[in-house]
Protein backbone atom coordinates (compact mmCIF):
# COMPACT_ATOMS: atom_id res chain seq x y z
CA UNK A 1 0.00 0.00 0.00
CA UNK A 2 1.27 3.31 -0.73
CA UNK A 3 2.61 5.78 2.01
CA UNK A 4 0.13 8.65 2.13
CA UNK A 5 1.55 12.20 1.48
CA UNK A 6 -1.20 14.43 2.03
CA UNK A 7 -1.18 16.35 -0.93
CA UNK A 8 -4.52 16.09 -2.22
CA UNK A 9 -5.27 18.46 0.91
CA UNK A 10 -2.46 21.24 -0.33
CA UNK A 11 -3.19 24.05 -2.69
CA UNK A 12 -0.90 23.27 -6.03
CA UNK A 13 2.22 25.16 -6.18
CA UNK A 14 1.87 26.53 -2.52
CA UNK A 15 5.93 24.88 -1.63
CA UNK A 16 7.96 26.12 -0.35
CA UNK A 17 6.01 27.74 2.47
CA UNK A 18 7.31 30.69 4.58
CA UNK A 19 8.15 29.45 7.82
CA UNK A 20 11.65 29.58 9.24
CA UNK A 21 14.18 26.90 8.81
CA UNK A 22 13.91 24.86 11.61
CA UNK A 23 10.41 25.53 12.52
CA UNK A 24 8.54 22.75 13.43
CA UNK A 25 5.55 23.87 11.60
CA UNK A 26 6.03 22.36 8.18
CA UNK A 27 6.73 18.87 10.08
CA UNK A 28 3.89 19.08 11.61
CA UNK A 29 1.54 20.75 8.47
CA UNK A 30 2.85 17.17 6.75
CA UNK A 31 1.81 15.23 9.76
CA UNK A 32 -1.79 16.20 10.01
CA UNK A 33 -2.15 16.19 6.30
CA UNK A 34 -0.96 12.51 6.50
CA UNK A 35 -2.44 11.62 9.28
CA UNK A 36 -6.11 13.06 7.18
CA UNK A 37 -5.40 10.88 4.07
CA UNK A 38 -5.06 7.73 6.29
CA UNK A 39 -8.55 8.34 8.10
CA UNK A 40 -10.04 9.04 4.72
CA UNK A 41 -11.11 13.18 5.90
CA UNK A 42 -12.47 14.19 2.63
CA UNK A 43 -11.48 17.99 2.03
CA UNK A 44 -15.32 18.89 2.36
CA UNK A 45 -15.98 17.34 5.76
CA UNK A 46 -13.05 18.64 7.26
CA UNK A 47 -12.48 22.36 8.69
CA UNK A 48 -9.22 23.67 9.65
CA UNK A 49 -9.58 26.68 12.16
CA UNK A 50 -6.39 28.93 12.82
CA UNK A 51 -5.54 32.46 14.80
CA UNK A 52 -2.91 34.95 14.37
CA UNK A 53 0.80 34.14 14.67
CA UNK A 54 3.19 31.84 12.46
CA UNK A 55 0.82 28.79 12.67
CA UNK A 56 -2.02 31.52 11.25
CA UNK A 57 -0.30 31.14 7.78
CA UNK A 58 -1.08 27.63 7.69
CA UNK A 59 -4.56 27.80 6.25
CA UNK A 60 -3.27 29.42 3.05
CA UNK A 61 -1.65 26.60 2.56
CA UNK A 62 -4.73 23.98 2.26
CA UNK A 63 -7.70 22.80 0.13
CA UNK A 64 -10.20 21.92 2.92
CA UNK A 65 -12.57 24.45 4.39
CA UNK A 66 -10.98 26.86 6.68
CA UNK A 67 -11.78 29.92 9.21
CA UNK A 68 -8.73 32.17 10.09
CA UNK A 69 -10.28 34.35 13.10
CA UNK A 70 -8.56 36.50 15.23
CA UNK A 71 -5.86 36.23 18.30
CA UNK A 72 -6.76 33.86 21.10
CA UNK A 73 -10.17 33.19 19.71
CA UNK A 74 -9.42 30.03 17.47
CA UNK A 75 -11.10 27.77 19.69
CA UNK A 76 -14.26 29.83 20.42
CA UNK A 77 -15.22 29.52 16.74
CA UNK A 78 -13.88 26.17 16.54
CA UNK A 79 -16.57 25.46 19.45
CA UNK A 80 -19.41 27.21 17.52
CA UNK A 81 -18.73 25.27 14.68
CA UNK A 82 -18.27 21.98 16.16
CA UNK A 83 -21.78 22.74 18.36
CA UNK A 84 -23.68 23.49 14.72
CA UNK A 85 -22.09 21.29 12.76
CA UNK A 86 -21.07 17.82 14.70
CA UNK A 87 -20.46 15.71 11.48
CA UNK A 88 -17.21 18.23 10.47
CA UNK A 89 -13.41 16.78 11.45
CA UNK A 90 -12.62 20.26 13.22
CA UNK A 91 -9.24 20.67 13.95
CA UNK A 92 -7.36 23.84 15.26
CA UNK A 93 -4.25 25.27 14.72
CA UNK A 94 -2.73 27.78 17.28
CA UNK A 95 0.80 28.59 18.72
CA UNK A 96 1.53 28.62 22.88
CA UNK A 97 0.43 32.65 22.55
CA UNK A 98 -2.88 32.23 20.56
CA UNK A 99 -3.44 29.00 22.56
CA UNK A 100 -3.00 29.70 26.61
CA UNK A 101 -1.64 32.86 27.10
CA UNK A 102 -4.16 35.10 24.76
CA UNK A 103 -6.69 32.63 24.36
CA UNK A 104 -6.28 30.52 27.80
CA UNK A 105 -9.79 31.38 28.58
CA UNK A 106 -11.38 29.90 25.70
CA UNK A 107 -8.58 26.58 26.02
CA UNK A 108 -9.98 25.79 29.80
CA UNK A 109 -13.51 26.14 28.56
CA UNK A 110 -13.25 24.03 25.50
CA UNK A 111 -11.63 21.53 27.62
CA UNK A 112 -14.07 21.77 30.18
CA UNK A 113 -16.82 21.31 27.68
CA UNK A 114 -14.99 18.39 25.87
CA UNK A 115 -15.86 19.72 22.69
CA UNK A 116 -15.12 16.98 20.14
CA UNK A 117 -12.37 18.46 18.12
CA UNK A 118 -8.55 18.23 17.97
CA UNK A 119 -6.28 21.09 19.05
CA UNK A 120 -2.82 21.12 17.81
CA UNK A 121 -0.68 23.65 19.39
CA UNK A 122 2.66 24.24 18.53
CA UNK A 123 4.65 25.72 21.65
CA UNK A 124 8.05 28.07 20.45
CA UNK A 125 8.50 29.04 24.04
CA UNK A 126 7.66 32.46 23.12
CA UNK A 127 5.39 35.06 20.96
CA UNK A 128 7.53 34.19 17.50
CA UNK A 129 5.49 36.57 14.51
CA UNK A 130 5.25 39.69 16.93
CA UNK A 131 9.14 39.99 17.81
CA UNK A 132 9.95 37.41 20.52
CA UNK A 133 7.78 38.39 23.52
CA UNK A 134 7.77 36.17 26.34
CA UNK A 135 4.60 34.11 26.55
CA UNK A 136 2.98 32.00 28.80
CA UNK A 137 5.09 28.96 27.93
CA UNK A 138 8.59 31.04 28.16
CA UNK A 139 10.84 29.14 30.77
CA UNK A 140 11.91 31.08 33.88
CA UNK A 141 15.14 32.48 33.13
CA UNK A 142 15.02 32.55 29.55
CA UNK A 143 15.65 35.89 27.65
CA UNK A 144 13.32 37.26 25.38
CA UNK A 145 12.94 40.65 23.61
CA UNK A 146 10.55 41.74 26.89
CA UNK A 147 12.57 39.78 28.99
CA UNK A 148 16.25 40.88 28.90
CA UNK A 149 17.37 40.06 32.27
CA UNK A 150 15.35 36.73 32.27
CA UNK A 151 12.04 35.68 32.56
CA UNK A 152 10.84 35.97 35.95
CA UNK A 153 7.65 33.99 35.96
CA UNK A 154 7.23 30.31 35.58
CA UNK A 155 5.70 28.64 32.50
CA UNK A 156 2.26 26.91 31.60
CA UNK A 157 2.72 23.23 31.23
CA UNK A 158 -0.25 23.18 28.70
CA UNK A 159 -0.47 19.69 28.47
CA UNK A 160 -1.45 19.39 32.28
CA UNK A 161 -3.26 22.53 31.93
CA UNK A 162 -5.32 20.59 29.52
CA UNK A 163 -5.52 17.48 31.76
CA UNK A 164 -6.78 19.08 34.37
CA UNK A 165 -9.87 21.00 33.00
CA UNK A 166 -11.11 17.83 31.43
CA UNK A 167 -9.85 17.36 28.06
CA UNK A 168 -10.42 13.69 26.76
CA UNK A 169 -6.71 13.17 25.13
CA UNK A 170 -3.74 14.33 25.32
CA UNK A 171 -0.46 14.28 24.37
CA UNK A 172 2.87 15.56 23.69
CA UNK A 173 5.59 15.54 20.79
CA UNK A 174 8.65 17.18 19.21
CA UNK A 175 9.78 17.79 15.41
CA UNK A 176 12.46 15.14 16.38
CA UNK A 177 9.32 12.61 16.44
CA UNK A 178 8.07 12.84 13.03
CA UNK A 179 6.65 9.63 12.25
CA UNK A 180 5.46 9.37 15.99
CA UNK A 181 3.98 13.18 15.81
CA UNK A 182 1.49 11.75 12.67
CA UNK A 183 0.64 8.73 14.70
CA UNK A 184 -0.33 10.96 17.65
CA UNK A 185 -2.53 13.27 15.85
CA UNK A 186 -4.02 10.33 13.83
CA UNK A 187 -4.95 9.15 17.43
CA UNK A 188 -6.16 12.68 18.59
CA UNK A 189 -8.36 13.31 15.64
CA UNK A 190 -9.93 9.67 16.33
CA UNK A 191 -10.83 9.80 19.62
CA UNK A 192 -14.05 11.41 20.74
CA UNK A 193 -13.70 14.43 22.43
CA UNK A 194 -11.47 17.34 23.31
CA UNK A 195 -7.97 16.21 21.98
CA UNK A 196 -4.66 18.03 22.62
CA UNK A 197 -1.63 17.60 20.76
CA UNK A 198 1.18 19.72 21.83
CA UNK A 199 4.32 20.04 19.51
CA UNK A 200 7.35 21.72 21.79
CA UNK A 201 8.68 23.46 18.67
CA UNK A 202 12.03 25.33 17.52
CA UNK A 203 11.88 29.34 16.86
CA UNK A 204 15.57 29.08 16.35
CA UNK A 205 15.27 33.15 14.71
CA UNK A 206 14.18 34.67 18.12
CA UNK A 207 13.92 32.34 21.27
CA UNK A 208 17.06 29.97 20.07
CA UNK A 209 19.35 33.11 19.28
CA UNK A 210 18.60 34.65 22.23
CA UNK A 211 19.70 32.05 24.40
CA UNK A 212 22.74 30.80 23.45
CA UNK A 213 21.51 28.63 20.39
CA UNK A 214 22.52 30.79 17.09
CA UNK A 215 22.09 27.49 15.13
CA UNK A 216 18.84 26.09 14.07
CA UNK A 217 20.70 22.33 14.64
CA UNK A 218 21.34 23.44 17.83
CA UNK A 219 17.63 24.34 19.12
CA UNK A 220 16.76 20.72 17.91
CA UNK A 221 19.36 19.10 19.93
CA UNK A 222 18.19 21.21 23.15
CA UNK A 223 14.61 20.31 22.42
CA UNK A 224 15.44 16.48 21.50
CA UNK A 225 17.63 15.89 24.72
CA UNK A 226 14.68 17.56 26.73
CA UNK A 227 12.43 14.43 25.70
CA UNK A 228 11.88 11.93 27.49
CA UNK A 229 8.85 8.97 26.97
CA UNK A 230 6.40 9.22 28.64
CA UNK A 231 6.99 5.79 30.78
CA UNK A 232 10.76 6.41 31.49
CA UNK A 233 9.47 10.12 32.67
CA UNK A 234 7.01 8.67 35.01
CA UNK A 235 10.31 6.66 36.89
CA UNK A 236 12.33 10.02 37.34
CA UNK A 237 12.75 11.73 40.59
CA UNK A 238 11.71 15.24 40.96
CA UNK A 239 15.28 16.59 40.79
CA UNK A 240 15.62 14.71 37.33
CA UNK A 241 12.43 15.82 35.86
CA UNK A 242 13.33 19.36 36.31
CA UNK A 243 14.83 20.28 32.82
CA UNK A 244 13.17 17.38 30.68
CA UNK A 245 9.35 16.88 29.89
CA UNK A 246 7.21 13.68 28.64
CA UNK A 247 6.74 12.78 25.15
CA UNK A 248 3.50 10.52 24.22
CA UNK A 249 -0.03 10.09 25.38
CA UNK A 250 -0.17 11.29 28.59
CA UNK A 251 -4.33 11.19 29.17
CA UNK A 252 -7.01 8.97 27.24
CA UNK A 253 -10.31 9.18 28.59
CA UNK A 254 -14.00 8.66 27.17
CA UNK A 255 -15.66 10.92 29.30
CA UNK A 256 -19.00 12.12 27.12
CA UNK A 257 -18.18 14.86 24.86
CA UNK A 258 -20.41 17.86 24.36
CA UNK A 259 -22.45 17.24 21.74
CA UNK A 260 -22.73 13.71 23.34
CA UNK A 261 -24.66 15.82 26.52
CA UNK A 262 -26.72 17.92 24.74
CA UNK A 263 -28.01 15.42 22.59
CA UNK A 264 -29.77 14.82 26.19
CA UNK A 265 -30.63 18.39 26.34
CA UNK A 266 -32.56 18.61 22.82
CA UNK A 267 -34.06 14.68 23.60
CA UNK A 268 -35.41 16.68 27.12
CA UNK A 269 -36.69 19.51 25.11
CA UNK A 270 -38.69 17.42 22.69
CA UNK A 271 -36.50 18.20 19.65
CA UNK A 272 -36.74 16.35 16.61
CA UNK A 273 -34.10 14.95 14.71
CA UNK A 274 -34.73 17.28 11.81
CA UNK A 275 -34.80 20.15 13.96
CA UNK A 276 -30.95 19.55 14.66
CA UNK A 277 -28.14 20.66 12.20
CA UNK A 278 -27.16 17.94 9.77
Amino acid sequence: MAHATGEAYLKPGVLPHMWCPGCGIGTMMGAMLRAFEDLGFSNTDTVVVTGIGCTGKLDDYLLTNALHTTHGRALAHATGIKAFQPRLNVVVVMGDGDSVTIGGNHFIHAARRNIDLTAIVLNNLNFGMTGGQASGTTPDSSLTSTTAYGNPERAFDICALAQAAGANYVARTTPNHGWEMQELISQGLQHRGFSLIEVVSPCPPHYGRRNEMRETSAMLHWIRDRAVPVERFEALTAAQRHDSFPVGVLTRRDEPDFNARYDLVRARAGYRQEDVAT
